[in-house]
């Protein structure tokens, strides 16, 4: 039996052709989503090499810059973010399908572009303030690996920036 070989397309072809590839009836709605995510982070990068769904990343962050995605799978429309964007949000968000990770929007349903935008942009400043606590240069890898597990303990985490801006208002 042949064994069917797929061609990674990237960029904005790539998320053209996935979303010509979905159901005629939701494919407006992921070129609205797409619109949305490109007007709440301008400049960011479309590809499709990550799941082959369509994500957007800004270079020079954590886990290649990706931080959106979304994706069709039959009944959903899922918007894909990082977390802690739907613990955040959760009243937001009653009606749909969650997990840590995805919102799972009923297809057959109205999807609100101003809270995708609004977690596109919660996702957005989550990879951004995240980054701010990595080692950037290799003096300062060297720096961090040189502590003693005591002193590694001490040191400001991901998770403690992202506590301390949970209940400030989303602009």
């Amino acid at each position: 039996m042949a064994r069917k070989v797929g061609i990674k397309i990237t960029g904005a072809r790539g998320v053209d052709q996935y979303i010509a590839n979905t159901p005629i009836q939701v494919q407006t709605k992921l070129r609205e989503i797409r619109v949305a995510i490109r007007k709440a982070a301008p400049g960011a990068t479309e590809r499709t090499d990550y799941f082959q769904w369509p994500g957007y990343s800004y270079e020079g962050y954590d886990y290649d810059g990706m931080f959106v995605w979304f994706s069709f799978k039959k009944p959903h429309i899922r918007l894909h973010l990082r977390p802690p964007v739907i613990q955040n949000h959760k009243k937001e968000l009653v009606g749909c399908a969650t997990t840590k990770a995805i919102v799972s929007f009923p297809a057959d349903r109205a999807i609100s572009m101003a809270l995708v935008t609004k977690l596109v942009k919660t996702s957005l400043k989550v990879m951004k303030d995240k980054s701010k606590l990595l080692p950037r240069t290799t003096s300062e890898k060297s720096q961090l690996h040189s502590l003693t597990q005591d002193q590694r303990r001490n040191q400001p985490t991901a998770t403690a920036t992202i506590s301390s801006f949970i209940n400030q208002p989303i602009a």
